[in-house]
Order: C-alpha cells, then structure tokens, then sequence
C-alpha cells in the first residue's frame, strides 16, 4: 500500500485470517454501491491500452482482477481524498500503455491487496494463476511501513532481490511510485522531500537500468520540482517562451522528410521536445540555450539497415557535428538502448539533435524490459510448472546479477546502502575480455582490482598482477572497453588484499569482498598495508608484490607503474646514505639511513614528509599516502622532509620528471610527442625510445620543466597525440636539477 493509503476504519489485522468468499465479493462489486454499468468504464482506459499494444488479449482476466481490488480495497481512501481504488487503476494504466503484457497488468490491479486487504495470496493464486500469484507476492514484499530513512537500506535491499527473480515486479513499483509521486502535494513539504530524494538517489537510476525512459523522465521532473522548485519554475518559463513563434526544429524536420522522401526511405519524422530535466542539464551544459535545444528529431524507421540509410543521408544533405555521434545500435547500451545519435546544422546555422531508430527499438528505449513481455513464458508443448524463487531471466541485465550477488554479501545495512547507491551512480558499462575469450561487465571507471573480484570471487585476494592486453600492468590500471585482461594469483591462498586495493574498487563487490577480509584480518593493517614498523631498513616502506599504489599527490591518477618482465616484482629501495639526505631529499633530524617509499613513489615537486622505521632509517612519502594517515592515527608524528637542491637554497619552481609513454606505432609518432612536449615549455634532458613489440612502443623521457604546476597539463598533452594510449611517471624518477 502507498503511503499515502488511509483507512479510516482499519483495525489491527488478526493472525489468522478468515477465507474470504471471492465469489461473494465479486458479486457486491458487480451488483453493489457500484452500478453494474460502471464497471467496464472503470477499467475501459486500460483495455483501450492494453489492447492498442496487444490487440489479441483477452480482457476477461482484466475484468475479474478489478471486481476483485474494487471491492477488497471499498471503504480505503487516499490522502488525496480519492477512493483506493484508484491507485491500482492509475498503476495499472502506466504499464498499459507502456504495452506490458496481460499477467503485468493482472498482478499490478491486485499488487495492493494481499498487503492492505483480506484476501491471501493463495486466494489470488487459485483465481488468477501462480505467474499473478508471483508477482503479487514479489510487489508485496517491497510494500514499506514508513519508519524513517533508516528503513530505506533494508527496504531496497528486498527490492534488488525481487527485482532480480522477476523484473517484471520493479516494473509495477516504479509504475506505483510514479503515480504517488503525481499525487504527492497532499503530503508534509518535509516528507514530499524525504520521499523524492529516495526516488531521485535510487529508483530513478533504476529505472534507468532496465531502460524504462518514459517512467524515468518522468519521475526526474516530478523530483526536480520538489526538491528545486526555483530550477523547477525558471525551466518551465524557459520551455513557455519558447513555444511561441518560429520553430527552427519544424523547418529541419520538414527538410528531413524532403530528403528521405527524395531517397526513397520510408521513415517517420517526428520533434520529440525534451523533459524538465534534460532542458535544464542542457542549460547547464551550454549556458545559455539555443532554439533548437528544446527539442530533437526522432526518426523512426522500418529495419536496422534503414537506420544508416538515414544516417548517411543526413550526413550527406546537411553538415554533421562529427562530436555528436554515437552508434548505439552496434553497441547497445547495458539497458538495452539502441539508437543512432547525430546532429546536422539547418537552415540558418541551427543545429538539430537527430535520434535514428526503428520502431521496436523506439518501443524498448520507452518500456525497456516492459515491452519484452512476459521473459519465462513456456511454449505450447512445454509444462507448465510453477515459479521457483530462482529463475534464469534472460533479459536480466548483466548489473543486476552483480547487485544481487554482492548484496548477500553485504550484511551491514550501512554498507549495503552507501555501495548501493554508488553502484547506481555509475552511468556506463565497459566490457573486458578474459583470456578464455569469455566477457566481464563492468561500470566505467573499473580497475584490474575489479576485474579479479569479478571473475574469481575471493580468490582475487591473492591477485598480485594482471596482463592488460598482454602487458604486465598494476591491480590500480583502469580498464577500457574491450580491453583483454590476464589476473595474475599468487600461489600462497593465505595471502590478502591492501588496504590500498579500496582506493581502486569501483565495484561493490570488489570493495564488499576487501573491507571484509581485511576486517578478519586486523593485523593486516600492519606489515601488508605498509606498516613502516613491519619493515627495517633493508625492505623498500609498505612495498609487496601486487600492492596498488597509494592515491594522493600532484597527478597521483598517474603513478602506476608497470611491473618489470616476468610476473610483479617490489621495487628496489632507493640508495641510503647518512647525513639526512640522499635521492635529493633532506630530513630533519639527526643523520640516519633516508629512502623513498616504494608504496607512493614520491617525486618533485610532491609534498613530502619522512617516517621514522625500525633501526632509525627515514622513508619518505608524499603527504597523501595512507600510510602516514596511519601513523598519525596510532600517535607516530612524521618527520619534516623536503626536496634537496644542488644550489643549496630552498624549493624552485622548476623540477625534473620521468615519464613514460606507451603507444601504437606509427610514422611521426616521435615528431607529433616532442613537438606536444616542446608546446608545454618542457625541455628533454634524454630520451630514450624502446624497439616495437606487437605494434606498441614505449617512450621514456626525463623532462625539465620551469613550473612544477605544469606537470599535469604535460601530461595530458602527451595523452592527447594520436596513438599515445597512456602517460605515466616512472617509479623513481630523476632528481630536481
């Protein structure tokens, strides 16, 4: 029942329920306070919809479903004043005319009456069948009592769960959802709020994975008016002021059609204006917004070969804006989305966002999963056997496996909500390839630690490496669509995760599965996360094979390292000496053994400071590690330290830095780098160019820059050639000159 369910004559609910006579029930409502000539009025508008989608349904289920919820939920009202009934009905009709299938339907008039009402699910079982029996069951066990936010965690956990066994019961509660949040004003300004920032942080994004656009847009306006009423207003005038006047949309979708006409394609040429939300993100975006941002052209057409028809008739008749186009239909979307994405510039210089598909691509990228229909329906021949809590669901999105997996996990509600939650934040899905030739999905922004724990559970803890398109590389690489990837493990099963590893974890199971071991295994806060009194003079400082480099520090994003040939290997200590210095960095204090962290690799012009370790040596780290964090937390002050300079005098703007660039060779690669660098105000004091392997070739420059805040602009210019796929800094990197 929603929460905005009243009964003004409910009375606490017994154990034991007495059966209810359905047939009687029937009968009142047919014959009762309802006319009997009202009925089908009452459920006309769904069937008119039903039937508009499926035009062969038989309406007769229909009919018993809404006798059975009318007269189950006579004498419940809403806040708004309305009898219940119309909850049911208003739900029911959304995913009726998103074209969901009859049981849907069936399950979404009933989906408040075992909750709010006498009759049973086995009652509903006996009358409609065990799909409606399912779903009802599913819908009811995401019903809330409204407890507070700190309900919210559990609530969506059951959620994930019943989503996972059938999608078709999320479908139902965001349809119930939607229609609340339509109804929403009667409630307290402070709970309309609660409730809008649970929709806008949880069901919107899910409505997003399973691509049900027509609902998600809809609730992100309704949310976007609750929670900025100012932004909410100031769009709307925005969006009135531009429904007078000349429409340049109009006049490029009248040459559109000229020109599919002319090429003999049939299509449909339509202006699709955009939503609250999308007109103001659009604002946001540009700044000030042009004519045609109010809108874009849909063209709609018969078969996937027509749909680059019309592209290449587009991109030929007008200007295209190259940056605009994207092909979702080769690669679709993790929520099922295919389309074609362009722009062309009209008439006059106005530019008009295309969308090109086909009619049932337009009907999945509205309903997404809702417009597949029923994904267990068993054939003729088959026998027809009961739903079982586990089902394989074919349509099941690769993310929702990976939420429901994790969630078990997950037994702290806190932690369960906070990785839920930014789970749902990610907004793109990449697929790597394991060595095997089988696939991983994951979100954008995974690392190789993401990757291990995707594909070997908790054996990742012991992954000390990876192969990335046949490269050795770091657990902390981020990994691109279409990237192969190798995870390394090492023999020793006793071994565990750093604490590092969390700063690299997109995913929650990854981040679930090494919170939890390093929970039962406290002591690895110690020697395996870099303990510095773990390690005496002769090991390089929180350093073993497979760790992540720390965050932290000017350009930390790029302080991978590649481990040397033949599997991970600890990097060498750097050379100590006595007198408080050496690899140009001074220590306060008295003379003693100095020497750069192998965990964070400090180089000029990070900030640095030195650790006191076992036996009176100094390791230096950058400011950032968490390894310092560390020994702050247990009482250990760090000591001052500070990059040595060969004239004696304190700290210069200027510094000398090691990098690495690795790319796909081709002709004037080393002409294009230089001329990036020489761009950059940076001088190359040597460089040194590796020979070819399997196309790719490694650079190594030691560069001399006048200002040390120039290094990530350095940095990125090199990215930017063609070809150069990755820049980093070398582990231990040149001295400051």
């Amino acid at each position: 029942m929603s929460a905005e369910a009243a009964d003004p004559a409910a009375v606490p609910r017994r154990r034991s329920r007495p059966r209810i006579d359905l047939r009687r029930l029937g009968r009142v409502a047919l014959l009762g306070p309802v006319a009997r000539d009202r009925l089908p009025a009452a459920i006309s508008h769904v069937a008119e919809a039903h039937r508009a989608h499926h035009p062969d349904a038989d309406l007769a289920i229909l009919h018993r479903a809404y006798v059975l919820a009318e007269s189950s939920h006579r004498g419940q009202m809403r806040k708004s004043g309305e009898p219940y009934i119309t909850h049911p009905l208003a739900v029911t009709l959304i995913l009726a005319e998103l074209g969901a299938e009859t049981t849907t339907l069936t399950a979404s008039l009933l989906h408040d009456t075992v909750e709010d009402t006498e009759v049973t699910l086995d009652q509903v079982g006996e009358q409609f069948g065990e799909e409606v029996r399912y779903l009802v069951d599913g819908v009811t066990k995401l019903e809330k009592v409204d407890y507070g936010a700190a309900a919210e965690p559990e609530t969506f956990r059951k959620m994930l769960v019943a989503t996972g066994n059938d999608v078709r019961v999320m479908s139902i509660k965001l349809a119930d959802r939607l229609h609340n949040m339509r109804t929403l004003t009667v409630m307290r300004p402070e709970k309309q709020a609660r409730i809008a920032k649970v929709t806008r942080d949880v069901l919107i994004p899910l409505a997003e994975r399973l691509g049900v656009q027509a609902l998600k847009t809809e609730l992100e306006d309704l949310v976007f008016a609750i929670l900025d009423p100012e932004g909410y207003e100031e769009t709307r005038a925005l969006i009135a002021g531009a429904t007078g006047g000349e429409d340049p949309l109009s006049a490029i979708a009248g040459n559109v059609r000229t020109t599919l006409r002319e090429a003999g394609i049939t299509a449909e040429v339509l202006i699709r204006p955009r939503h609250f939300v999308s007109v103001h993100r659009v604002r946001r975006k540009r700044g000030e917004l042009r004519p045609t941002d109010f809108g874009r052209l849909l063209v709609l057409v018969g078969e996937d070969a027509d749909c680059y028809a019309v592209l290449g008739e587009l991109h030929t008749c007008f200007t295209p804006v190259v940056s605009e186009f994207k092909d979702f239909i080769a690669a679709p979307k993790f929520n099922l989305y295919q389309s074609l994405h362009t722009a062309v510039v009209g008439p006059g210089g106005a530019v008009a966002e295309v969308l090109i598909r086909t009619h049932r691509m337009h009907k999945v990228a509205e309903a997404g999963v809702v417009a597949l229909g029923n994904p267990y329906a068993q054939g003729p021949a088959a026998p027809q056997t009961e739903p079982s809590d586990e089902r394989a669901d074919p349509t099941r999105p690769g993310w929702l496996s990976r939420l429901l997996d994790w969630q078990e996990s997950a037994t702290d509600p806190d932690t369960f909500w906070t990785t839920l939650r930014a789970d749902l934040a990610q907004d793109r899905e990449i697929t790597v390839f394991r060595t095997d030739g089988r696939t991983l999905g994951l979100p954008a922004g995974a690392s190789c630690v993401d990757a291990a724990y995707a594909q070997h559970g908790e054996r990742a803890h012991a992954c000390i490496g990876a192969r990335v398109n046949g490269r050795l590389a770091t657990l902390s690489t981020v990994l691109s669509d279409g990237d192969t990837v190798q995870l390394l493990l090492a023999q020793d099963t006793a071994s565990g995760p750093s604490p590092e590893w969390l700063d690299h974890a997109r995913t929650p199971a990854a981040r679930i599965a090494i919170t939890g071991w390093l929970t039962a295994h406290p002591e690895a806060a110690g020697p395996e996360a870099g303990d510095p009194e773990a390690s005496g003079p002769e090991a390089p400082d929180s350093e073993r094979p497979g760790a992540v480099p720390a965050a932290g520090g000017a350009g930390a994003a790029d302080d991978r390292t590649e481990p040397a040939p033949g599997g991970p290997q600890p990097a060498a200590p750097a050379r100590t000496r006595s007198g408080g210095s050496t690899s140009g960095v001074v220590v306060d204090g008295p003379d003693s053994p100095t020497r750069l962290a192998g965990c964070c690799t400090p180089v000029p012009p990070d900030e640095v400071v030195g650790i006191v370790i076992r036996g009176g040596a100094v390791t230096v780290h950058r400011q950032e590690c968490p390894a310092v964090a560390r020994m702050r937390e247990i009482g250990r002050a760090p000591v001052a330290a500070r990059w040595r300079h060969e004239d004696g005098g304190g700290d210069t703007a200027g510094c000398r830095v090691t990098l690495v660039a690795e790319s796909f060779g081709r002709p004037r690669l080393l002409a294009d780098l230089t001329e990036a660098i020489a761009t950059a105000d940076a001088a190359i004091v040597s460089a040194t160019v590796e020979p070819p392997s399997e196309q790719r070739v490694r650079h190594t420059y030691t560069l001399q820059l006048p200002d040390a805040a120039g290094l990530p602009a350095l940095m990125r210019a090199m990215r930017e050639v063609a070809g150069v796929y990755d820049v980093t800094r070398a582990q231990h990197p040149a001295a400051t000159g």
